[in-house]
């Protein structure tokens, strides 16, 4: 009688689609606030606006890129990595235009560049739209339902990797001691470096995954487990989801958006917060945040197991209470320092494990309400809640610290983290189950 266990090394091989979008986001999130204020002298509100930006184009384009690769006819590389390469592709290209315009208008200042700007920024928002859903649900696909809390460690590890590669490499490139005083930094080398990353990823994946045999495998391993489902067809190849399960599912999707107003809001702000707080340079605040991921990716895989003997819902409700009273500590100790001090960093490894306690569960709580022939769909759900809440938080939290002050950040998190904790006590379906032992042989036939 053979168990149900998790192949490992293909899960890591499907991350590194997740590696190469994370690569993308932690320079995303941590550079373009700084062009806009530095080079384009935008202030807090409209630097706000823009950085909301591609969560307003997420709210559409993750649920319908989602849907688009659920309903996509199976190709020979499969139905999600055509879209991972095409969006790849064109990512690659649009965000290296970036940093030559930052540089031109840096130069010699001229509206038609900072046109150009928003308009490549835009067009490479939607990019980076357009398969990130199906990228997602590449994991669902070749997972069993109960493998997925560990599977989505490994995902999120291989995420936090590519942060990790990215925050490094800028930690070296742009020490405080060599940014401090500039009145502009070239960023082009960094912006070059994180393309090749994201081709390399994606490439070692495509010649390494089969999509097609591995998810037609997994779906005839599930047809044989009807009892891993809680939604039912409704016949026509739609599915209903019972009303006890969509309430729980409503209920989760508004803790997502609450834990990632807190989140965000930290992660879009904090090198401006840093640098108009402590003083400290991008290197600086790519030290701290290296941290956090490092204290991630320590995390996962345990938190994986964890969340398969006691529950994701307890795991998540206990990550939630860590992360509040992280950001709590945060506001106590930028308070009273000018810099960025040991117990800083101590504070962000925590932040790091909280999100991993989070972040591990929370998709997998998601797809677990519905069938397998709708994961992209409900992933799509999964983003829009998360990017709802990101179209938001970037200005409301920008708008409070223009206000009031850049000190507001850290309990401004605190408090929709918070929150989150309440909407969770709401949740009473997408718990991990326990692994079901007799009836698996077609499982090892996908362990190649």
């Amino acid at each position: 009688m053979n168990e149900l266990k998790l192949n490992n090394k293909r899960t890591i091989l499907v991350g590194l689609a997740f590696l190469s979008i994370c690569s993308f986001w932690q320079m995303y999130d941590n550079l373009v606030p700084l062009i806009l204020r530095k080079t384009f002298h935008m202030d807090e509100s409209l630097t706000g606006v823009i950085m909301a930006a591609d969560n307003i184009l997420a709210l559409f384009l993750l649920p319908l890129f989602g849907s688009l690769s659920d309903r996509c006819r199976e190709t020979r590389v499969g139905r999600r990595t055509p879209f991972i390469l095409g969006g790849t592709g064109a990512a690659v290209v649009l965000m290296n235009l970036l940093p030559v315009l930052d540089n031109s208008y840096s130069a010699e200042a001229a509206p038609f560049k900072l046109v150009s700007f928003v308009i490549v920024l835009g067009l490479l928002l939607i990019a980076m739209g357009t398969y990130r859903s199906p990228a997602v649900a590449l994991m669902p696909d070749v997972t069993p339902k109960p493998l997925r809390s560990k599977a989505n460690a490994i995902i999120n590890l291989m995420g936090a990797v590519g942060g990790v590669l990215y925050l490094g490499v800028t930690a070296v490139l742009y020490p405080s001691a060599k940014t401090q005083g500039l009145d502009h930094v070239n960023y082009q080398p960094l912006f070059i470096i994180v393309s090749l990353i994201m081709l390399a990823a994606v490439a070692v994946m495509l010649l390494t995954i089969r999509e097609p045999r591995l998810s037609t495998a997994n779906r005839a391993l599930e047809q044989k487990h009807p009892e891993w489902n809680l939604a039912e067809d409704d016949g026509s190849g739609g599915e209903v989801l019972p009303r006890p399960v969509k309430r729980s599912l409503l209920f989760l999707l508004a803790s997502i958006a609450l834990w990632y107003t807190g989140y965000n809001g930290v992660t879009t702000w904090f090198s401006t917060y840093v640098s108009e707080v402590m003083g400290e340079g991008i290197g600086g605040t790519a030290t701290c945040l290296m941290v956090a991921t490092v204290g991630a990716i320590v995390s996962y895989i345990p938190i994986g197991i964890a969340a398969s003997r006691v529950g994701r819902k307890k795991t998540i409700m206990a990550g939630v209470v860590l992360l509040a009273a992280c950001f709590l500590a945060g506001y106590v100790m930028t308070a009273h320092s000018s810099a960025i001090t040991p117990m800083m960093y101590a504070a962000f490894a925590l932040v790091g494990l909280a999100w991993a306690a989070i972040n591990v569960n929370s998709l997998p709580m998601v797809v677990e309400m519905c069938r397998g022939s709708d994961v992209g769909k409900f992933t799509g759900y999964y983003y829009t809640a998360s990017m709802a809440a990101q179209v938001i938080t970037p200005v409301l939290a920008g708008t409070l610290m223009k206000h009031i002050s850049y000190q507001v950040l850290f309990p401004y998190a605190a408090f929709f983290v918070g929150l989150s904790f309440v909407t969770m006590c709401f949740v009473r379906h997408g718990d991990s189950k326990a692994e079901v032992k007799k009836g698996l042989d077609a499982f090892e036939d996908m362990d190649d």
